[in-house]
């Protein structure tokens, strides 16, 4: 069996997190003290952790496509092999964030909205967390930009010609 592919950064293509030791909380599905990650968004997240299943996801986003396809498209980025996509496929499958169906002897495969609908619930509630920093960045580049525009001589004026003379 070959050996996994490396992607940029030396994580394997299969997600192996180099033979690291069970954590405590891998077997509470990801939860804190609070409880505050069921399950099954901590499997929504676990399986985002892994590069290969990222990009996967931003393939589908474009719709619906056959397995073979998606392991073209990576292969143009990582050494992968087919069976290595459809064990990625599985993983964000049983995670919810894609589906299946069968046409013929082509498996297609799409985004799953109800997947992502959960990992963007959780997400939501971060979001006022983000918003008042946010709002003072936008404040402070919007004075800085105004104080330049103070600063800068006026063309016409003869402002540049004093400065420079």
């Amino acid at each position: 069996m070959p050996a996994a592919a490396r992607l940029p950064g030396g994580e394997a293509e299969d997600g192996a997190a180099g033979g690291r030791e069970p954590h405590e909380d891998d077997a509470a599905g990801g939860r804190g003290q609070d409880g505050g990650l069921d399950a099954a968004r901590a499997g929504v997240f676990e399986a985002l952790g892994d590069p290969v299943r990222r990009r996967l996801l931003e393939l589908l986003v474009a719709g619906e496509q056959p397995a073979g396809a998606l392991v073209s498209a990576l292969q143009v980025r990582v050494r992968i092999t087919q069976p290595a996509v459809s064990q990625h496929l599985k993983v964000l499958r049983e995670a919810g964030l894609v589906r299946v169906r069968a046409e013929g002897t082509r498996r297609l495969y799409s985004v799953d909205d109800a997947g992502t609908a959960a990992a963007r619930a959780w997400l939501a509630r971060f979001e006022d967390t983000f918003a008042q920093p946010l709002d003072a960045l936008a404040t402070e580049l919007a004075r800085g930009r105004r104080e330049r525009r103070r600063a800068a001589p006026r063309a016409g004026t003869g402002e540049a010609d004093t400065a420079a003379g």
